[in-house]
């Protein structure tokens, strides 16, 4: 569990500092300009921190499910090689899915107004600036969210689930709140970044709003993160 806890706090730590100097030094000097490679950069690092967000919080729903229904065995389950393997196929997914966007983003021509209408270098104000039709990379974005959403969520779905019907069973009020306190803050976090993650990359591009965007985003990255600190 800790070793799952160091490594999502380190990606919060990434994520933040991805995003929040800059938006403050933007705020504090006045110059809200960013270079294209910086954009770039910007985006990769976001999209590598926000997708590895997803997976860890799966993988930490399934810890939770082996502490809570398999407590015998948990040592044995959740085994150090078993978390290191979970953690590496993470950041390895998360690094791929990353360098695929940013490559589809950089194959793109900006020939109209370079003011990005966000926070900071975000998917999909990028690709209302661009003049090339990015009908790909929207494909790819519902694609692979999609399938990466819905992986993460069936296995949160799954795991609490049946952590839900093992909690019925135990006897006691006491335990029964000990148990439900240790998923408290994870279900809260879940449910803060998905909700929010969902309605910024996976709404229909007609229903989206720049505003609602930006908002829905500084959300899932910095509020969640806060949380989860």
């Amino acid at each position: 569990m800790y070793f799952l806890l160091a490594n999502l706090s380190l990606n919060d730590t990434g994520l933040v500092s991805t995003t929040v100097p800059k938006m403050l030094a933007n705020i504090w000097i006045q110059n809200q300009v960013i270079s294209y490679a910086g954009c770039l950069s910007q985006l990769y690092f976001l999209i590598l921190f926000g997708v590895l967000e997803a997976f860890l919080l799966a993988v930490m729903a399934y810890d939770r499910y082996v502490a809570i229904c398999h407590p015998l065995h948990y040592i044995m389950v959740m085994s150090p090689g078993l978390c290191v393997l979970l953690v590496s196929a993470s950041w390895t997914m998360s690094g791929l899915c990353s360098l695929l966007h940013t490559l589809l983003m950089n194959s793109l021509s900006f020939c109209a107004e370079h003011k990005i209408p966000h926070f900071f270098c975000d998917i999909n104000p990028l690709l209302r600036l661009s003049c090339t039709d990015p009908f790909i990379n929207e494909l790819v974005i519902f694609i692979i969210g999609g399938l990466t959403a819905l992986v993460c969520v069936l296995c949160l779905m799954i795991s609490y689930v049946h952590i839900f019907l093992t909690i019925r069973k135990i006897p006691s009020a006491q335990g029964k709140q000990k148990a439900l306190s240790t998923c408290s803050s994870h279900l809260s976090v879940v449910s803060l970044y998905f909700g929010t993650s969902s309605c910024v990359y996976l709404s229909p591009p007609s229903t989206r709003s720049a505003a609602k965007g930006a908002v829905a985003s500084v959300m899932y990255a910095a509020v969640t993160l806060s949380s989860t600190a």
